[in-house]
């Protein structure tokens, strides 16, 4: 069978392949793009752009409900179907017009995941593919979760494509998505419970204004159940029961849906890495600051799948430039953590950038906790809003920002004006100068500091 060559060979069509194979075809070089899936990647097809389209229905029904009585008579009726037409519209042209755009680039594509049968070479869609580089770019997929039965739970995906609302639904695992997908059930009307296996929710937030969004959460409908192990699972005529163990004692629950919620792992599995020599672990693909693979020089990775990423979307793509950079000129550029906000788009939104309490007092001699319960203010009050508070951190010394933590209707926006305000390296009282627009949830950022002498 006669082999295949390119220059380079791309696995994954997300923002982090794409960036990385426009990059080296547009630099002369002959490359081919793989993708398991729909062109496109997560983000755009299947993640974070149609999440937010459904979420903010949600949003709009919950906002609704806050000001009930207050002029608004009754909260509005939700068309599901329409909605489900509605996000369509943006996810179907997508993996037709990425495989066009990079079929005009030159780019050949394959549709199907490649396994690797040696250091140079790949067996993709019948074919043996040999490549000067690779780069691998395959993104997240849900966790596995070992019990008996697991394989009846749904994903993410699953929850996207819904044709109705579920009566009932059970969450396991209450990261970015099982909060995001909870919030926006219980507020159409299903009933919902979250089983944590922890003892508190979003973990890699601040508990400060975790424990607030919980509460507001359960007033929304959520049951939520931490300290909790799921051990099988049984389908039903119209229901699924699920058996856990809590506090020593074994119990059941039934509902319409269960949605494996418990986090994401680097998509590697079926990748045979280990026939061409590269290591990989529970982080992703083990790459240095060049992307570069620390076991095959001629392997990149970028994107959520590389052992130097967070699943965000435009760090995947940055992470995407520098390897493609890389191929084409040599090592040359590194790869430097950026300073990146993270959201979970409940309601209210919780965001996040910077350090946490516990890291800034373990990094800096002394620091300024700025914490506040700000549910009384007048953004809060004129939304009869369920919440509203942040945590930010300073420097004592330096009088700069190390951390900002906030929840509100708002924090998805503002979050990024704290985010500018820590990258331009702004004292407090720089940051206190600054004019924004009144009333506004940014202008009060200003009132939440305060100067010190």
């Amino acid at each position: 069978m006669e082999t295949k060559h390119y220059n380079v060979f791309v696995i994954g069509s997300g923002i982090a392949g794409q960036t990385a194979a426009k990059a080296c075809v547009a630099a002369g070089l002959t490359v081919a793009i793989s993708d398991k899936r729909e062109f496109g990647g997560t983000c755009a097809t299947r993640g974070c752009d149609p999440k937010k389209i459904l979420i903010q229905f949600a949003d709009l029904v919950q906002h609704s409900k806050q000001l009930k009585g207050f002029g608004i008579k009754k909260s509005p009726k939700i068309n599901w179907k329409a909605v489900q037409k509605f996000k369509t519209s943006f996810t179907k042209p997508v993996p037709s017009s990425t495989e066009n755009n990079l079929t005009d680039l030159g780019i050949d594509l394959y549709h199907q995941s490649p396994k690797f049968i040696s250091k140079n070479e790949v067996m993709v869609e019948g074919k043996t593919i040999s490549a000067d580089k690779f780069v691998i770019a395959t993104g997240y997929v849900p966790r596995t979760l070992e019990f008996e039965g697991f394989d009846l739970l749904k994903t993410s995906d699953d929850i996207l494509n819904l044709k109705k609302i579920p009566k009932s639904a059970i969450f396991i695992g209450s990261g970015y998505v099982g909060m995001e997908f909870c919030y926006m059930l219980s507020t159409l009307g299903c009933e919902v419970t979250m089983i944590e296996i922890n003892d508190s929710a979003l973990t890699q937030f601040d508990s400060f204004l975790v424990d607030k969004l919980t509460k507001v959460l359960e007033k929304n409908g959520v049951k939520f159940m931490f300290s909790t192990k799921p051990v099988a699972l049984e389908k039903l005529k119209k229901n699924l029961k699920l058996t856990y163990e809590k506090d020593g004692k074994t119990k059941t629950i039934k509902a319409r849906k269960i949605f494996n919620t418990a986090g994401r792992v680097p998509a590697v599995e079926k990748l045979d890495l280990e026939n061409a020599g590269i290591k990989a672990d529970e982080s992703g693909v083990l790459v240095n600051d060049f992307m570069q693979s620390t076991s095959n020089e001629n392997v990149y990775a970028c994107g959520d799948v590389s052992s130097k990423s967070l699943p965000l979307t435009p760090l995947s793509g940055l992470q995407g430039y520098i390897a493609g950079h890389n191929i084409i000129n040599g090592n040359s550029k590194e790869f430097e953590n950026p300073l990146v906000p993270s959201i979970a788009f409940t309601k209210p939104q919780l965001a996040s950038v910077g350090y946490s309490e516990e890291e800034a007092k373990s990094r800096y001699k002394n620091v300024l906790v700025y914490k506040e319960d700000t549910s009384g203010w007048y953004n809060s009050k004129k939304e009869n809003a369920n919440a509203y508070a942040y945590k930010i951190i300073v420097n004592e010394r330096t009088q700069k920002i190390v951390g900002a933590h906030l929840l509100s209707s708002q924090a998805n926006e503002t979050i990024n004006v704290l985010t500018l305000a820590m990258n331009e390296g702004l004292t407090i009282r720089d940051f206190k100068k600054q004019i924004f627009t009144y009333p506004s949830y940014t202008n009060d950022l200003k009132s939440m500091l305060k100067d010190e002498d």
